[in-house]
């Protein structure tokens, strides 16, 4: 299922905490090597983890983490204007309306729909909370993955070539790419939407982040 979490109460989720950053560590240094900090508990945290994010998470019938993604609103700071202006040529993004999706991220034992449930849930906060784009910096391998699940983002500009291009990219959600995502995923748009009101309630406010 997916929960929705902001760090501050993930103190109340100490298994799908403790599993959502090792996986984390696991796939960012572990299999593809980043330069991402690991604590000494195997954690893979950063500065944005601090601020306080939403994230989304495929929470596994045991309890723990098996796909995730962080959330923050580009009216506070973002990786894509701290760290990725170069690729969008010094355009700094900043909008209500605009929120910033980084580490997306599944456990080796994933489940064959998470990455598509991961993507159909956004759209629920999307939805949910008015917003008309995420913004995100993606690496050569998320291609495959999001034309496989439906949800190819516009690119607003690459940086390196083949196995090492890094882009940043903006998603809307349409009710024609929601029904492809849901398809692939495996669910009912109307189950996705039962997931956010258990989290939000049925009458989500277009809310402003919740402060940290």
């Amino acid at each position: 299922m997916i929960r929705y979490i902001y760090a501050n109460d993930l103190k109340h989720e100490p298994q799908l905490r403790d599993s959502m950053f090792r996986d984390r560590a696991d796939q960012f240094k572990a299999r593809l090597g980043w330069e991402v900090n690991v604590d000494a508990d195997g954690y893979e945290r950063d500065e944005y983890d601090a601020l306080n994010p939403l994230y989304v998470i495929w929470q596994k019938p045991c309890g723990s983490h098996g796909g995730s993604m962080r959330l923050l609103p580009t009216t506070g700071r973002t990786m894509v204007n701290d760290h990725f202006k170069d690729i969008t040529g010094g355009v700094h993004i900043e909008s209500p309306l605009i929120w910033e999706c980084t580490r997306f991220c599944l456990s080796r034992d994933a489940a064959p729909g998470a990455a598509a449930a991961l993507m159909l849930a956004g759209g629920e906060v999307m939805n949910g909370f008015g917003l008309r784009h995420y913004v995100g910096v993606f690496d050569a391998r998320m291609v495959r993955i999001y034309r496989m699940i439906g949800a190819e983002p516009d690119v607003l500009g690459t940086t390196g070539k083949g196995r090492d291009a890094i882009s940043v990219g903006l998603w809307e959600f349409t009710p024609e790419s929601q029904a492809k995502v849901a398809e692939r995923a495996g669910l009912s748009p109307s189950v996705s939407r039962d997931w956010f009101e258990a989290a939000f309630g049925a009458a989500t406010p277009q809310a402003q982040h919740r402060a940290a």
